[in-house]
């Protein structure tokens, strides 16, 4: 059973604790959930952190979208339209490199605290002084340890100053203030939790300071996330009184406590599960489309997928269209470029198909006509799962033995991380709306060591590629929309044929609702899932 910590609530009747019997058997016959309650049933097991600071993975990037405010905001429908979300204005200078943001004074923390320009400077020293992984959204325009402090400073209680090193595109600079690595934290009560100098971040990995339509009451990992309506949010408040995000890892016992009515929410269905719920009354489905990518990364430390022909084989060995129809049916779309649909600059060309005897051409070209043997880690999810089972038994075809190692998330993304994988099968979401957000991952490696202090998809793939890293940095410099689109469509087709990324897919989310809820909104990225505006009937 969850503890429920400092905090005792009168609310906790026998119908609420039903909801949030954790280890009940999902067929059991529950009472409804609490009418001021949203229930979400989601595989949960991605979070390793909810500090903004380091916050890189799908669920908590939706945690701190709904929990912490950033600096600039977009509108979903079209995210051309910036605006400022905890800033309210701001002024480039004439040569491009000095932006002035005035912040809104009616901003107040969940503590009770003001939020000043003070916080927000704070914020974005932090985040660059931590270093962790979303950390290079700022450090790519020039931000370093030793000197962010000189170059983001307060001018005036509501008025800072942010210098960049060279005059990056404007709408680049601003979209990075709306990463979840630019969510202003409290100042104050992260400082009464500071040890041996971290800036609070062993306490705000688990803990909350921030200004959002809610605010994080407990993470239980692997368990639980639950969510309280913050009393000082600046905007309409949230008709739900708390959220409440259960850790159900499968789909069938997802749906069978939808159908129940023991969830609000199912997050994790598959195609099976979605279509057996098509005619239910009592069941809304939803979707959107995401600006997240699937693709497998190729590790160049294994000699046999550094072989320019066996990254091209493999590219022949995936049935795309078979997964994108019938197993991920109305999940993804066949995409295979690294700039979603619906960025600038986005090429849609999908040049590579299921050819079996194009792929042994091609191994036996790099002297593996017998194919060989290799590893792929895989995030024990069912979407993930029934992927790699399908891209295993087409590679089979040409010849190429694929072992699944499965693991939860956080199992797979530290392998990945550490650069120890042969292949694996990945989920990317766009860090912002700038294109630049999936060229600096995937096709930009500045430093290829082991010590690099960027690591982006390029380096933990291995890929070292000075070329075509110099082209990414051109197209980050270039202010003229159209040049600029024009230099990302030539990267893309580059890259397409080159990389030692297999990309497969752009994401369509889905997830089904119970029939009288209302207002959840599924955004472009994972930050912008938001359940502030969540009503029942």
């Amino acid at each position: 059973m969850l503890h429920f910590g400092r905090r005792g609530k009168t609310w906790i009747a026998a119908a609420a604790l039903a909801a949030f019997a954790w280890s009940a058997s999902p067929s059991a016959l529950m009472a409804a959930t609490p009418p001021d309650t949203l229930v979400a049933a989601w595989s949960i097991d991605d979070v390793i952190s909810l500090d903004p600071a380091e916050v890189f993975e799908f669920t908590s990037s939706e945690i701190i979208g709904n929990t912490y405010e950033t600096l600039i905001g977009y509108e979903l429908e079209d995210v051309s339209k910036i605006f400022g979300r905890a800033a309210e204005s701001w002024t480039v200078s004439e040569d491009g490199k000095t932006f002035t943001f005035k912040m809104r004074e009616d901003r107040v923390f969940a503590s009770g605290n003001p939020m000043t320009a003070e916080d927000a400077v704070y914020s974005l020293v932090r985040a660059v002084k931590l270093d962790k992984s979303p950390a290079f959204i700022l450090g790519q325009l020039g931000f370093t340890a030793e000197n962010v402090e000189a170059k983001i400073r307060q001018t005036g209680d509501y008025a800072f100053e942010f210098e960049t090193d060279k005059a990056y595109a404007p709408t680049l600079v601003l979209y990075c203030l709306t990463a979840t690595v630019a969510a202003v934290v409290d100042k104050k009560l992260v400082e009464e939790h500071v040890a041996d100098g971290d800036y609070g971040y062993g306490w705000l990995k688990t803990n909350y300071a921030g200004s959002g339509p809610f605010s994080l009451r407990e993470w239980r990992p692997n368990e639980a996330i639950i969510l309280e309506r913050n009393p000082h949010y600046a905007g309409a408040a949230p008709a739900m009184a708390r959220a409440i995000y259960r850790h159900i890892p499968e789909p069938a016992a997802q749906r069978l406590l939808l159908e129940a009515g023991d969830v609000d929410v199912a997050r994790n269905l598959g195609p099976e599960e979605m279509a057996a719920l098509a005619s239910n009354p009592d069941i809304r489905i939803q979707e959107g489309v995401k600006g997240s990518i699937y693709y497998l990364g190729l590790n160049q430390k294994n000699p046999n997928l550094a072989k320019p022909e066996v990254r091209q084989a493999l590219k022949y060995l995936v049935d795309y269209g078979a997964i994108a129809d019938t197993l991920m049916k109305g999940r993804v779309r066949v995409h295979q470029a690294f700039l979603p649909d619906g960025f600038l600059g986005a090429l849609t060309e999908t040049p590579f198909s299921l050819d079996v005897a194009k792929a042994k051409e091609l191994l036996a070209e790099a002297g593996l006509a017998d194919g060989f043997t290799v590893t792929m880690d895989t995030r024990n999810t069912n979407e993930i799962t029934g992927m790699a089972t399908a891209i295993q038994q087409t590679f089979a075809l040409g010849g190429v033995k694929l072992e699944i190692i499965p693991g939860d998330g956080g199992q797979t993304l530290t392998k990945y991380r550490a650069r120890t994988h042969d292949i694996y099968i990945g989920r990317w979401g766009a860090d912002y709306q700038d294109p630049h957000t999936n060229a600096d991952t995937f096709a930009r490696n500045a430093d290829n060591s082991d010590e690099a202090a960027a690591k982006p998809l390029a380096w933990r793939n291995a890929w070292d590629i000075p070329e075509m890293t110099k082209e990414a940095d051109a197209a980050m410099l270039e202010s003229d929309g159209a040049k600029r689109a024009e230099m990302y469509l030539s990267l893309q087709r580059e890259h397409q044929q080159v990389s030692p990324f297999v990309i497969m897919f752009q994401e369509v989310e889905g997830i089904a609702l119970r029939a009288n809820v209302h207002g959840f909104v599924i955004g472009p990225s994972f930050n912008d899932n938001s359940i502030a505006g969540v009503t029942k009937d």
